[in-house]
Formats: C-alpha cells, sequence, structure tokens
C-alpha cells in the first residue's frame, strides 16, 4: 500500500479568499489550451489567428464551467435541485460534471461558428487535441483534494483516503490523469499532425474519452447518493459515456467514407 501525500487542498489563503488546487488545475487546463492552440495556429497557418482564438478559448472556458455545473445538476443530482433551485448556484459547494462541460463546450462552439462564419466541425476538430491536458490537470486536482477516490482494493499501490475510510482503495484518480489526460492528448496531437477528414478528430476524441472512461469507472467508487445502477456494477459516469462512443463512431465513419484527407485544415 502507498501512502496519500496529504497536500492541502487549499493551495493560496488571503484571509477570508481560499484558492485552491481544483480551481489552479482549470487555469492550468485553459492555458495549456491557449498555448498549444497557439502553436498549431502559427505552425499551420490557421484561419483564427489572435483576438478571435482568445475569443474561441473564451467561449469554450465559459461552456465548461456553466455545463459542468449544469451537467451535474441534471445528471448526478436533480433531486437536491428539486428540492433547491437555488443550489443551482452554490458553486462553493462543489460539483461539476465532464459530460455536462462536454455539452457546455459544444455549444459554445457551435454558437462561436455562427457568429463568425466558421465550420463547426473544423472548430471541434481543433479543439479535440487542446483538451486532454484540462482534463487530466482536473483530475490531479481531484487526487490533491482526496476526491472521487476508487473501490476499496488490496493491490500494492492502493491508498487510503482521509475524506473517505480507512480501506485502501484504488488511486482512480490518477488512472483517469494517465488515460484520460496523457494518453489521449498522445493519441489525438500525433492523429492530427497531419490533415485529416473533418469530423475525424472530433469522432476519435469522443470515442477516446468514452473509451477510457468508461473502463476507469470499474475502479472508481460510484456517487453515494446515487450506487449502482444497474447489474451491480453499472455507473452513471459510464451510461453517459455510452452516447459518446456511439456519436464518435458514426463521426468517424462519415470521416472516412464522406471526405477526404485533404478537405478539411491541417491541424
Amino acid at each position: 500500500m502507498l501512502p496519500y501525500p496529504r497536500i492541502d487542498p487549499v493551495a493560496v489563503s488571503l484571509g477570508p479568499l481560499k484558492v485552491h488546487w481544483y480551481g489552479i488545475m482549470y487555469l492550468v487546463g485553459f492555458g495549456a489550451a491557449w498555448w498549444l492552440g497557439r502553436r498549431r495556429i502559427e505552425k499551420h497557418d490557421l484561419p483564427w489567428r489572435g483576438d478571435e482564438f482568445a475569443d474561441m478559448v473564451f467561449y469554450g472556458a465559459l461552456g465548461v464551467l456553466v455545463g459542468g455545473r449544469f451537467g451535474y445538476v441534471l445528471f448526478y443530482n436533480f433531486s437536491q435541485f428539486l428540492d433547491d433551485p437555488l443550489w443551482l448556484f452554490a458553486i462553493w459547494d462543489g460539483g461539476m460534471s465532464f459530460h455536462g462541460g462536454m455539452l457546455g463546450v459544444i455549444l459554445a462552439l457551435w454558437l462561436f461558428a455562427r457568429k463568425r462564419g466558421h465550420a463547426f466541425f473544423d472548430l471541434t476538430d481543433f479543439a479535440a487535441p487542446l483538451t486532454p491536458i484540462g482534463l487530466g490537470a482536473g483530475r490531479l486536482g481531484n487526487f490533491i483534494g482526496g476526491e472521487l477516490w476508487g473501490r476499496p482494493t488490496d493491490v500494492p499501490w492502493a491508498m487510503v483516503f482521509p475524506r473517505a475510510d480507512a480501506q485502501p482503495r484504488h488511486p482512480s484518480q490518477l488512472y483517469e490523469f494517465a488515460l484520460e489526460g496523457v494518453l489521449l492528448f498522445v493519441i489525438l496531437w500525433w492523429f492530427t499532425a497531419r490533415p485529416r477528414p473533418r469530423m475525424a478528430a472530433s469522432g476519435l476524441f469522443l470515442v477516446g474519452y468514452g473509451t477510457f472512461r468508461f473502463c476507469v469507472e470499474l475502479f472508481r467508487e460510484p456517487d453515494p447518493h446515487l450506487g449502482f445502477l444497474a447489474l451491480d456494477w453499472v455507473t452513471m459516469g459510464q451510461l453517459l459515456c455510452v452516447p459518446m462512443i456511439l456519436l464518435g463512431g458514426i463521426l468517424l465513419a462519415l470521416a472516412y467514407t464522406r471526405g477526404n484527407p485533404g478537405d478539411t485544415t491541417a491541424k
């Protein structure tokens, strides 16, 4: 068993103002997306430059924050919202959903595409390889905060999470960091290093994230107020990943049957 590194989840404390590591990880994710995106734009002479790309990142960040909160309320704790609708705005209580954040980003990029006259899937294909760094950073934030721990286990790398109980558990946050963050980034960055058909990068992101998340959910403790939703092992996270994987497969099939490798901007 490995010792859980007790890191204060509050990175900076200035009187009543407390800056948590989880919040800093959001900034790391947005900053990494901006930096990587600028590199791609300069290298491949892409059509969105300067202020336009900065606006795109702003739209995406807003989609993550608003969609993530709405998604958590809708998918994971709708009953509490019905009891107290104002709880939707109690972001200090925590509660963000990746799937909700993804829907928020999709809507934000669709609005941005309409406003600026870009093809929607050109934007999502461009954004796909920029996203995993933020996902990985978020999982590190979960680990530092000692939240979203794994199921009890006897593997040698198990850890006891103080906010859970005295049982050794899977550090599932680190599994997600490695798969949804590092590995998915490597796959997508390599895949988009050369021209691909429109929708291909978007489809690969959906399939990759959905598959990795579905697998990690087998080791992650389900939300206590939800538990397993079917067959004594299916979680809400897995149910939300199924349509992701199916949609991603459809986009990949359409990309390679209706397009050609030269019909979209090089990534």
